[in-house]
């Protein structure tokens, strides 16, 4: 019955981002980064000389210690969850037209691609354009159940499922679509460095105000700066901090849209 309930809305790989590519905001210094000449999909991140020389991560973020705690925090919130989880599932079926679950590529790991999980929050012809356009405050594109979901971050929840597969851990750096990455590492000083460390359903930089949308290079600046104060201190003590502070930020905020 779940199976019939869970239907999945069509992945559709995006192109380039042609508009944001020609934004002076994203002009970049070539020097920043080496992006592999690979097929989409298959790409890697490879970080400059002289981003390379910077290179420590704590051990945690490959500890047995931080992956015991993504796998038992998922299990049991999609387990106390799964009646919102299934509720949220006939809502978003039953309002609009098109799948439950929003697929979309991003960079994993070490650049490694894998597909994210949302509950879709959009009308499925939005889902569906090859252009990718971030979400702002008040966008028409996002159904009414989807406005809900977004505010209280309910449509992140299907990511614990990318955290049982090792695909994301529940703190990192949040990962961005492949066309955005493709113009950040290009434009902001370190970016490929995010990629040492598996992405986050949240992060050091979310509940320090930095989210939300993303229009230009200088946006992403502090929140690379606290990606990468996670990755070199990361600590269980710092993640189980990181956790109170976004279950306080999803109750209290109204920063989300």
């Amino acid at each position: 019955m779940l199976k019939h309930l869970i239907r999945v809305a069509p992945f559709r790989e995006p192109a380039k981002w042609n508009r944001l590519a020609s934004d002076s905001h994203l002009s970049a210094a070539a020097h920043t980064v080496k992006y592999r000449d690979l097929p989409r999909g298959s790409r890697s991140v490879e970080a400059s000389p002289a981003a390379q020389q910077d290179r420590h991560s704590s051990p945690y973020l490959n500890s047995l210690q931080k992956r015991i705690l993504d796998i038992s925090i998922a299990l049991l919130v999609l387990i106390v969850l799964a009646p919102l989880l299934l509720t949220v599932a006939a809502l978003v079926s039953g309002t609009s037209p098109g799948g439950v679950l929003f697929r979309q590529r991003r960079n994993g790991k070490n650049g490694k691609p894998f597909v994210i999980l949302k509950f879709r929050s959009m009308y499925i012809d939005e889902c569906e354009r090859p252009m990718v356009v971030q979400a702002i405050r008040g966008d028409p594109r996002v159904t009414p159940i989807g406005r809900f979901i977004r505010k209280a971050s309910i449509d992140e929840l299907p990511q614990l499922i990318n955290v049982l597969r090792g695909e994301m851990s529940l703190i990192g750096p949040r990962p961005h679509a492949i066309v955005h990455d493709e113009l950040f590492l290009l434009s902001v000083p370190r970016y490929a460095e995010r990629f040492r460390a598996c992405p986050g359903i949240s992060g050091l930089a979310q509940v320090n105000g930095a989210r939300g949308e993303t229009p230009n290079a200088s946006g992403v600046q502090s929140r690379v700066q606290f990606d990468l104060k996670y990755i070199e201190n990361a600590s269980l003590a710092l993640d189980l901090k990181i956790l109170a502070m976004t279950a306080r930020e999803m109750v209290f905020s109204k920063s989300a849209y």
